[in-house]
């Protein structure tokens, strides 16, 4: 499952939990030589096997590749904690001062729209789901104030998101609250699993799926396609998508700035009965606090507790900083950050042992915003990334949509979504750039351990 590490209090697995395995990386070709498709994906994660998938829907018989640097599931996609629910770009107040009171609910209900298409998508391909509610609670004034202000603009909207009190949250979780948002249409899942699952079924449709096949290289074909150059091979495409996320500006796609953080989460051994009871297991129920990076936990089948928040880092420090032991020492101190507030989210848990930790990559914005769109001078290769923490029923989303747009020539593909783009706002991360990304983390980690002191 994962490398095993001992740290103080008990060994771990240094990787989730979950039981859905991937597809056998070492079965997988990699590009070699010269190769051809008529659509071809670049990334084997949710949002690209969402694309292949659907292409091959909506274009039966069509030649279609998928290509990874590694293999299914190896990033985001097998690291996520398992949320399904809706929220697309900032809090839904902030959106209506930004971009209207239209554009906000278009937002919200696209978001909605995502994660109903995520639940079929899993009653096809049968992948389990534990359906519930999502709770997003505050914990502190300050939390209180942050939800009073959403409450209020998802009423204005005419947003299906009723309010909780304390008590009303306690009935489906036990924990200690000020106030509550309510979504009612959520689940919980295991995010490889789902990764696995649409990779079996887009081999099976005919799509061809390459490993271990890093882009080198990129040009134009001069017939109006795409040449992809990997370390021993090449593939000419007429049309495709870079589902790459934060991967972006490693490849040089001139999509802004999509950085990757790092985020963190944990899972615990499996807990008795009277403790899932008190955490929501009967109303199947998700907690999130609305406090930005601050923890939020669900429950897995087997009992298992996953909490994830706390600190994001910006991996690939600087040489000659240290970069590798200070990412090491924070990655050690937020799974302990972690480790504290579960144990201080109810008195049952107080001894309960953390079996899991991992970290995975998500892609985020500068304007918490995703980019889904064609890349500026070669219209053909679209890009999907920065979902900024919300990418699991979006990025299934963004890969039927883009699919869509591929198979459509980009005309006659239904309405756009509301945040189609091709670019977000651009902050080099190196240099300047990079300090001040690093200090921005720095202050919400910092606002984030202050809230939610036990």
């Amino acid at each position: 499952m994962g490398e095993r590490r001992s740290y103080p209090g008990v060994p771990v697995v240094v990787a989730p939990p979950w039981r859905g395995g991937r597809p056998e990386d070492h079965r997988l070709p990699s590009v070699r030589g010269l190769v051809s498709a008529d659509f071809t994906v670049v990334g084997a994660g949710l949002a690209g096997l969402s694309t292949a998938y659907h292409l091959l829907r909506y274009a039966p018989g069509a030649d279609v590749a998928v290509v990874d640097a590694g293999h299914p599931a190896v990033g985001a996609s097998g690291h996520g904690t398992g949320l399904l629910g809706p929220r697309a770009g900032p809090p839904v107040d902030r959106a209506i001062r930004r971009f209207g009171p239209d554009t906000a609910r278009r937002m919200h209900r696209a978001s909605e729209d995502a994660v109903a298409d995520a639940l079929e998508l899993c009653r096809t391909l049968d992948v389990p789901v534990r359906t519930g509610e999502q709770l997003v609670v505050a914990r502190s004034p300050e939390g209180l104030a942050r939800l009073s202000g959403q409450s209020a603009a998802y009423r204005a909207l005419g947003l299906d998101v009723p309010p909780l009190s304390a008590a009303g949250v306690r009935e489906r979780i036990d924990v200690p609250c000020q106030a509550g948002l309510l979504h009612r249409q959520a689940a919980t899942l295991d995010p490889a699993r789902l990764t696995a699952a649409l990779a079996r079924v887009c081999v099976a449709n005919g799509a061809r799926l390459y490993g271990r096949s890093p882009v080198v290289g990129r040009s134009g074909t001069g017939s109006g396609g795409t040449r992809l150059v990997f370390p021993r091979g090449e593939l000419r495409t007429g049309a495709g998508v870079f589902a790459v996320n934060g991967g972006a500006g490693a490849l040089g796609l001139p999509v802004g700035t999509v950085a990757p953080l790092e985020v963190h989460a944990i899972a615990t051994e499996p807990l008795k009965p009277t403790v899932r009871e008190a955490l929501g297991e009967g109303s199947g129920a998700a907690l999130v606090d609305v406090a930005r990076l601050a923890p939020y936990f669900r429950l897995t089948p087997d009992g298992r507790l996953v909490v994830g928040g706390g600190r994001a880092s910006l991996p690939g420090r600087p040489p000659g900083t240290g970069g590798a032991r200070k990412d090491d020492r924070a990655r050690l101190a937020t799974w302990r950050w972690l480790a504290e507030r579960m144990r201080g989210l109810h008195p049952l848990l107080a001894e309960t042992a953390v079996t899991h930790q991992w970290t995975g990559r998500i892609g985020v914005t500068l304007d918490d915003l995703p980019v889904v769109g064609p890349l500026v001078g070669t219209p053909e290769m679209w890009f999907i990334g920065g979902c900024c923490g919300h990418g699991l029923a979006l990025s299934i989303a963004h890969g039927a949509y883009v699919a869509r747009q591929l198979v459509g020539g980009g005309e006659g593909g239904g309405p756009a979504l509301p945040w189609h783009r091709s670019a977000a706002p651009t902050l080099p991360l190196g240099g300047a750039g990079r300090v001040v990304l690093r200090r921005y983390l720095d202050r919400l980690d910092r606002n984030v351990r202050c809230r939610t002191q036990p």
